[in-house]
């Protein structure tokens, strides 16, 4: 099989795959990674304006979808539309608005991640979490000796004790991923089949099922 890779990490990439699009027909297989949505969580976190803009969940929904309206990706899908081919829309996770925070205890080398850790020493909550003392039980590495894991439920975050209170205003209501929650870990998968002209008009769209 004829396979191509392409990442997008910004907004040029994206100009750069709408101009190639055509040429991705050739191949059997196109992957295409669009790492906007993840980066947009992140940024929400990190900037006020976008806290401000996306304050829950339906406003965040609604940013997210008017970006893809405006798009370079919209803009490449159009440009296909027409063309006997399958497209495939997935996500390798979710994320979820967390509200609780849960205080864990570690050394220098536990992961900083919000919503999991792993290391040796954890001291937490055991009705906060779901842990894993022995990673082998859940198929995960083990980095270390006596390495563990904790994996956040529901709407919990995980912060350490030193300055508590200020990472708990900061983070409390940011979208998250890395636990064990429904909203990270089943993950839509759409598929499309792009319909000649004739057959979209008969269907009253763009896109056929």
């Amino acid at each position: 099989m004829k396979v191509s890779y392409t990442k997008v990490l910004n907004n040029q990439a994206g100009l750069d795959l709408v101009n190639n699009i055509h040429n991705l027909l050739n191949n059997d297989l196109n992957v295409i990674v669009y790492n906007f949505v993840d980066m947009l969580s992140h940024a929400r976190t990190e900037m006020e304006v976008l806290k401000e803009l996306a304050g829950d969940e339906m406003s965040y929904r609604s940013i997210t979808a008017s970006w893809f309206e405006h798009s370079p990706l919209h803009q490449a899908l159009k440009k296909i539309a027409d063309k006997n081919i399958r497209v495939v829309l997935a996500t390798d996770h979710g994320s979820v608005r967390v509200k609780n925070p849960c205080k864990v205890v570690g050394d220098k080398q536990t992961t900083t991640n919000l919503r999991y850790k792993h290391g040796r020493n954890l001291n937490y909550e055991a009705k906060e979490v779901l842990a894993f003392r022995d990673p082998r039980e859940a198929g995960l590495p083990v980095p270390t000796v006596n390495s563990s894991y904790i994996f956040a439920k529901e709407d919990g975050f995980l912060c350490y004790p030193n300055n508590y209170n200020h990472y708990v205003n900061y983070y409390r209501n940011t979208f998250q991923h890395g636990g064990v929650s429904l909203e990270e870990m089943i993950v839509p998968v759409w598929g499309i089949a792009s319909l000649p002209a004739e057959a979209c008009a008969k269907e009253g769209g763009e896109w056929g099922d």
